[in-house]
């Protein structure tokens, strides 16, 4: 799915991510996290569009042990811009604790493939996330 910088547009793609949790059998307050956090990746997301290419690519995915939501988009040419598209990544939140975009996911990655930036968020089905 590939989304404009709309807030309207961000709650869409955690709509999607919700129906999948949900068809995953994921409990309730796991789909609600997952889909908050969806949510704001895809608003940290939009901060750093590049002008010439505005728009956010999300994929969505469900594999037997985990569902995977990928964000990608242009880069900017901004070094800081890289690195701060994950910037809630850096507000790690302990597992303990169910506040934050965090509390929704198991695993964020980040990478980039030439000049596009990927984000991807992994929630693992099972009881327990493999190690990693």
């Amino acid at each position: 799915m590939c989304i404009d910088a709309d807030a309207r547009l961000a709650a869409a793609a955690g709509g999607v991510a919700r129906f999948l949790a949900d068809a995953a059998g994921l409990e309730g307050d796991a789909v609600a996290r997952l889909q908050s956090a969806v949510i704001e990746a895809c608003l940290e997301a939009f901060e750093h569009l590049a002008g010439k290419h505005p728009h956010l690519e999300i994929d969505f995915a469900r594999f037997p042990d985990r569902l995977e939501v990928s964000l990608s988009h242009e880069d900017t040419g901004s070094a800081i811009g890289m690195h701060t598209i994950t910037g809630f990544a850096a507000k790690q939140v302990d597992r303990t604790e169910n506040s934050g975009a965090l509390a929704g996911v198991d695993r964020v990655q980040h990478e980039t493939r030439g000049k596009e930036i990927v984000t991807r968020l992994t929630k693992y089905l099972g009881q327990v996330a493999p190690s990693l």
